[in-house]
């Protein structure tokens, strides 16, 4: 028995993940907080551009990593083999992109983590074993459950979570799963 790099998007976004961790307590945060941690600056500042992409790979610390790292890894090989490598990589930016613009435009705090591509993950493999023309009972379940919770959690909690990116991200998966049953 051999080791199988086997979802190489999900492995590869990991180990930068961890690499990004690893130059955090490195440099006691300074690389997070400049290059990983998506904030608004100005319109002139080239970092904004770039944190709007990279925050994804920032985490606050190795609970957070952990904690993102185990759902990732656990759902994202599946929803890479379902949709291809090619179309994961383009949902993976397009989450990025919308929920950092979301999280921009609704909040003056910071955002870094896995958090709104998990969500996304989370969604799209409720999509998995669907047929066209069904709507999976699995899919309802994880949205009242993972979204809804996080739609009740962004009123009744007041935490450095950002529960703008898990909307985001979920709602995205959601969309892309129909997307991808319409095209069946």
């Amino acid at each position: 028995m051999r080791l199988k790099y086997n979802s190489p998007i999900i492995l590869t976004y990991s180990l930068i993940c961890i690499i990004v961790l690893g130059l955090g307590w490195l440099t006691d945060g300074a690389s997070t907080s400049r290059f990983f941690v998506l904030f608004f600056t100005s319109f002139n500042d080239p970092l904004l551009y770039l944190r709007i992409f990279t925050h994804i790979f920032g985490h606050a610390d190795w609970a957070h990593f952990v904690g993102n790292m185990t759902m990732l890894l656990l759902v994202g090989p599946l929803v890479e083999e379902k949709y291809g490598r090619n179309s994961l990589v383009r949902m993976i930016l397009l989450t990025t992109f919308v929920g950092a613009i979301v999280h921009l435009l609704t909040s003056n705090a910071g955002a870094l983590g896995a958090s709104g591509i998990i969500f996304m993950l989370v969604l799209l493999a409720s999509f998995s074993n669907s047929e066209k023309g069904d709507l999976p009972l699995t899919f309802v379940l994880v949205s009242i459950f993972f979204l809804g919770r996080e739609v009740f959690n962004a009123f009744t909690i007041d935490d450095n979570v950002s529960r703008i990116g898990h909307i985001v991200g979920g709602t995205l998966g959601a969309l892309l799963g129909f997307l991808h049953l319409s095209r069946r």
